[in-house]
């Protein structure tokens, strides 16, 4: 059982963690969203077959209709002004593979072949989203370059998450996109296409508000993502149960966990951080708690913890530069990278100060699905061990309040998580029910250039891997 029980909490551990940073299931609410200003197209039987893989001739579609062309395609093509150069395109294909061909914006696989019904890779549709929100080819990015230069822009390819580029991907950078400056500035993609009259107006204004909310939102906090002084309260229940056929494991554990201190960081040219945190956990009637200060300066992680003092270099595991080069893309530009994890947004006025409410979706809790996967197939193979995982959200709600200047003042986020794991081999069984609900307040204290650290003389503080000056990492 011990055996049994360490892979199993390994696994509901890393289940936790990922559950973090990304979600289950699919992009339900942002594919019914496209679907209501006619950019997307049902399968027939009252869904958008999310999970299956899209085609090149799906891609090219979307893409057309991102240029607010589709009626002008069709009608060229049905009068004759245009042909398909391609012979493996069916009628429905053709007019979109016809206009973007005319127009230069896409080519076939091989001579005289569009490869219609190939997969799409999320490399080639995210270059579509780049022409269609009006960067070039060579000029602006290259081939092997438009997946770095989107995630620049702001634009994240949900694929990552799960390693297979699905419609349900699609429909989320689609959605991204939408909200996306177009190159130049002045307006963004979906405010372009109802412009044109492409998108009726009407159709598309809960998406319109939406969007609109979070770009004001996201302009609110364009100071703090040069720089950012804010203290952090935050206070966390966590329980663990575990129900085992060997009664000896059962396990009913709680904890309250509480998170004080404060954080500053400035983004706008060289990474630098400093955070003061003292953590209290209270379990079955003890309670201990630990300081730690943490620093990055130049590339090099310092943490003092009690009476030790030690660094490490940050160029483990990732390129230092290119994450440099991602926050100077990144900065002053409004990123649509969240969008298509928030169900709604409710914007208020609290006396001179605006507050605005975000309600996360289900998507939240289906990429975890096809990440964990993975692991509970492994997990069966190596262990012999059968598992199910369930994991769910529910009504988590980030809220920011802004002062009558826009400038962000506030934020606090409330989190619900609950994971329910059962496993079982040929002579053994075990529960596990992992829940957390968590509050976090942030006041934020200054932002931009306002934002200054003062850091300690490190001197003393040992080398972990390297270090400053050390062994550099391969």
């Amino acid at each position: 059982m011990k055996r049994f029980l360490t892979i199993l909490l390994a696994t509901l551990a890393l289940t936790a963690a990922l559950c973090v940073s990304a979600s289950a299931s699919s992009f339900d609410g942002a594919a019914a969203e496209l679907a209501a200003i006619g950019m997307l197209r049902g399968d027939g039987n009252g869904g958008y077959a999310l999970d299956s893989a899209p085609t090149r001739t799906q891609a090219a579609i979307m893409l057309v209709r991102l240029y607010g062309a589709e009626e002008e395609a069709k009608a060229a093509y049905a009068s004759g002004e245009l042909k398909c150069p391609f012979t493996d395109m069916n009628e429905t294909g053709a007019p979109y593979a016809a206009w973007l061909a005319d127009k230069g914006l896409a080519s076939g696989t091989s001579a005289g072949a569009f490869g219609g019904s190939n997969p799409c890779t999320a490399k080639a549709y995210t270059i579509f989203l780049l022409r269609a929100l009006g960067y070039k080819d060579g000029e602006d990015f290259t081939a092997a370059s438009a997946q770095e230069f989107a995630m620049g822009l702001g634009l994240l390819d949900t694929s990552l998450f799960t390693g297979k580029f699905l419609r349900d991907d699609l429909a989320a950078m689609t959605y991204q996109a939408l909200g996306m400056d177009m190159k130049g500035g002045g307006t963004y993609l979906l405010a372009s296409l109802i412009e044109s009259g492409a998108v009726d107006a009407e159709a598309a204004r809960p998406t319109t508000e939406k969007i609109e909310a979070y770009r004001a939102l996201q302009a609110s906090g364009a100071a703090a993502a040069q720089g950012l002084d804010a203290d952090i309260d935050a206070n966390m229940s966590i329980g663990l149960v575990l129900k085992a056929s060997d009664a000896s494991v059962n396990m009913d554990e709680q904890a309250a966990v509480s998170v004080k201190g404060s954080i500053q960081a400035i983004l706008d040219q060289d990474f630098q951080m400093a955070m003061d945190m003292t953590v209290s956990m209270k379990a079955d009637g003890v309670t201990e708690e630990e300081k730690g200060q943490y620093w990055l300066k130049d590339g090099v992680m310092y943490v003092r913890s009690g009476e030790e003092a030690y660094q490490m270099p940050m160029n483990m595991g990732m390129d230092w530069e290119d994450f440099k080069t991602l926050l100077e893309q990144s900065a002053g530009k409004v990123s649509p990278a969240m969008l298509p994890f928030v169900d709604s947004i409710a914007v208020q006025t609290s006396g001179e100060n605006t507050v605005c409410t975000l309600k996360l979706n289900d998507a939240f809790t289906s990429i975890v699905d096809g990440l964990t996967a993975s692991v509970l197939d492994v997990l069966s193979v190596e262990s012999d061990i059968q598992a199910d995982l369930d994991i769910s959200m529910e009504g988590s709600t980030v809220t920011y309040t802004m002062d009558k200047d826009g400038a962000l003042k506030s934020a606090r986020a409330d989190l619900t998580l609950k994971v329910e794991m059962t496993a079982s081999d040929s002579e053994e069984s075990l529960t596990a029910v992992f829940t957390a609900d968590m509050d976090m307040d942030m006041t934020i204290k200054a932002t931009g250039k306002d934002v200054k650290i003062t850091f300690p003389d490190f001197s003393g503080f040992e080398s972990l891997y390297g270090g400053a000056g050390g062994v550099e990492a391969a």
